[in-house]
């Protein structure tokens, strides 16, 4: 166990509190009236979403360390579990005021638009008539209400199921009444024809909750909601030697719905002695009890868009988007040939993902194709990628999938998709014990005049056809010969367990990519104020690596780093960090993707793939990061990450001390929204049919050295400002 005065502190912040602060930054999108409406609440919905997963997980494994007789201290913070959990609800608090402050906003001003929430003592007469049919027809034969006493134990209450808490009375004696709200009813029932007028689930069981407990006085009543522990790691989790890790993984889900309480939410008035009563009988401190205003599930919001009229629709949402088919890929012809002739990059959602189904979809028929192997992270929950592996292999090719069941939330999703795959006859491997399997890499093989000829596809997302729509992320499609046999290499290698493979394209964890990463720093570390580093990532944890970061901040390297959410380093210290700018964009999509450079120019060393800079993922899991060789991909790298740091609508500074705000900018200079400006270029592009053009710049003013200014352009303003 490290002891305090170990832990230099002084560049770095908690991961749970910065982690606070990009959600924090989630719901700001909810405030920003330059966001359509709807889209607003829709935000307010992701930072409720983003909470849950986060007590889930986070507040879930601190707690579990936190029972440890000598915890460990996180070597960022010099925290203890104890006082970490201390800091976040600390910190939560404010959040759940804010969140409902908010929300109440949005609603009124949503009503002004004729999109009404409603509660029962709001309907009109007709509308009170609608709800009441619909509860004794549909809602109350589904219902099982529950009277707690001696002769009804306190029932299970899964994670954020909704239930009714009622406080009780009969001939004198105090009960407390529960109504689990079934998870297959509607989330809404819409009333009436005119706008949308519509009524939530639990307001609806709330406000006739008495009619189940007729022999009984009904005093105080709300809806709760419990949120559980849902970190388990199958590897801790005892199996029987023979047993299938299907099978294993199919009961670690059935645990994981019965772990231990780590939240209560409630809205609507609970008297204390009801609430004593909940808290005791899930043994939680008062601290762990939160009140909201706001309904307690939002996810309701994303079906209720679908419900909007037209008009509203029009004036409360984005614009439609959808994604185009990218310039430099012949929509007509066939993808195989056209990948071996040039490698291809689709940038998703501005880039349909049909290319790469395509490419899977010809692979499956094509005579000279004799095997495809491809490892599988998430997946959507009804997908062609799926169709056409097993069709591949109903063909009579080799098809390997190897499926990691181990990904948190989806794991019964990739169960039953192993279980169809493994029915068309395709061979499926789960990954190695201790180690997710997260890379995002598919290998197809060809035998062309007797030579053995590689296409190779590398992602920083996962095959999810929906996600893709939502998610920025890349996708590289190659048939170089070297990427083609690092990637065999490392299908072969995953084959036998074995992690320790070296490749000369490839940086693959947990053995070769943190030393690699290291490597690639110290390189620019010996060029001193002329070394030059950009890093796109979703976070940064990992203490080895923002050591390395800061010792290069330290010989004047410049650090550019654009990181979407956790961000452990505090950039901007004096004589330890000032060479580091970090800045974070959040906006209608989300930031996905994993860009590595470093470097200047041709001589530059640039590598994409699936890793974050976080232990998790350095040390725990399988990731993969695969150099960039092509000419016109790296031009097309450099142009996206040239838009990306001149954001100064969606992008975010984050300062010494770990805060976000805006970047700066001066009256003269235009608005620009990297997200907008990536959209209306593959619009355009599809319009005009033709290929990337790529990045003009003044020859006196390459893109290497327009990084450089535009770093130290904007540390002049923070600090003449």
């Amino acid at each position: 166990m490290s002891r305090p005065d170990e832990i230099d502190t002084r560049y770095t912040q908690d991961r749970e509190l910065s982690w606070l602060k990009f959600d924090e930054r989630v719901m700001e999108e909810a405030w920003d009236e330059a966001v359509p409406l709807f889209e607003r609440l829709k935000f307010a919905a992701i930072f409720t979403s983003n909470l849950d997963e986060f007590f889930m997980i986070r507040v879930g494994s601190i707690g579990d360390m936190a029972l440890i007789k000598e915890p460990h201290r996180d070597n960022k913070s010099g925290l203890t579990p104890a006082q970490e959990l201390q800091a976040i609800i600390q910190a939560v608090q404010p959040l759940y005021r804010r969140r409902d402050k908010l929300f109440a906003d949005l609603e009124t001003r949503l009503r002004s638009c004729n999109i009404c929430n409603l509660e029962f003592n709001e309907l009109d007469s007709k509308e009170r008539r609608q709800v009441e049919r619909y509860f004794r027809d549909f809602v109350a034969p589904v219902l099982s209400p529950q009277v707690v006493d001696p002769h009804h134990p306190f029932p299970h209450l899964p994670t954020k199921q909704l239930n009714i808490a009622l406080a009780l009375k009969r001939e004198g004696r105090d009960y407390l009444g529960l109504v689990p709200i079934p998870k297959n009813l509607p989330p809404f029932l819409v009333l009436g024809e005119q706008g949308l007028r519509y009524i939530l689930i639990e307001q609806i069981v709330l406000s006739r909750a008495h009619a189940l407990f007729e022999s009984y006085t009904v005093g105080s009543r709300a809806v709760i909601s419990v949120t559980r522990n849902g970190d388990i790691s199958p590897e801790d989790e005892d199996s029987e030697a023979e047993e299938d890790f299907r099978q294993h993984m199919k009961k670690v889900l059935k645990k994981r719905a019965r772990l231990s309480p780590v939240r209560l939410e409630y809205q609507g008035e609970l008297d204390h002695g009801t609430l004593s009563c909940l808290r005791e009988r899930l043994g939680l401190e008062e601290e762990r009890v939160f009140r909201s205003k706001a309904p307690l599930a939002l996810d309701y919001v994303f079906a209720l868009e679908s419900k909007l009229p037209k008009e509203s629709a029009d004036a409360l949402l984005y614009p439609p988007f959808s994604p185009c088919w990218p310039a430099g890929l012949v929509k007509g012809q066939k993808m195989i040939p056209q990948i071996i002739r040039r490698d291809a990059l689709l940038f998703y959602p501005y880039h349909s993902m049909e290319p790469f189904l395509r490419l899977v979809k010809e692979a499956a028929v094509d005579p000279d194709v004799v095997s495809i192997k491809i490892t599988i992270y998430r997946l959507a929950s009804k997908t062609k990628l799926v169709e056409y592996l097993a069709a591949a292999a109903e063909n009579g090719k080799d098809v390997t999938v190897l499926m990691e069941l181990r990904a948190r939330f989806d794991e019964q999703n990739n169960i039953q998709w192993a279980e169809r795959l493994e029915e068309a006859g395709c061979t499926l491997i789960y990954g190695f014990e201790g180690y997710k399997v997260h890379s995002k890499v598919c290998l197809i093989t060809r035998r062309d005049r007797n030579q053995v000829q590689y296409i190779t596809q590398i992602g920083t997302g996962n095959y999810n056809e929906k996600t893709a729509k939502l998610y920025t992320d890349f996708c590289l499609m190659t048939a170089s010969p070297a990427i083609g046999a690092d990637a065999a290499a490392f299908f072969q290698d995953l084959s036998i367990s074995n992690l320790e493979g070296r490749y000369e394209t490839l940086l693959v964890a947990p053995h070769s990519l943190r030393p690699a990463l290291l490597e690639l720093i110290d390189r620019e570390i010996a060029k001193g104020g002329e070394g030059f580093i950009f890093l796109k990532m979703n976070s940064i944890t990992d203490r080895v690596l923002i050591d390395k970061l800061a010792q290069a901040s330290q010989a004047g390297v410049r650090v550019l780093m654009n990181v979407r959410g956790i961000c452990c380093l505090r950039p901007g210290i004096p004589g330890l960090t000032d060479h580091i700018k970090v800045f974070s964009i959040v906006g209608r999509f989300l930031e996905h993707p994993r860009i590595f450079v470093f470097g200047k120019g041709d001589d530059a060393k640039i590598y994409m793939g699936s890793a974050d800079f976080m232990t998790r993922n350095t040390q725990r899991r399988v990731e993969l990061a695969c150099a960039v060789l092509d000419p016109g991909i790296r031009r097309q790298l450099a142009h996206y990450i040239e838009v990306l740091c001149r954001d100064n609508v969606k992008a975010r500074i984050i300062g010494p001390d770990g805060t976000w705000s805006p970047v700066p900018r001066r009256a003269d200079q235009p608005a620009v929204d990297a997200q907008a400006a990536f959209m209306e270029e593959a619009l355009r592009q599809q319009a005009e049919a033709q290929l990337p053009v790529p990045m003009e710049v003044p020859e006196k003013e390459g893109f290497w050295s327009h990084f450089l200014r535009l770093i130290r352009g904007t540390q002049e303003e923070e600090t003449n400002g």
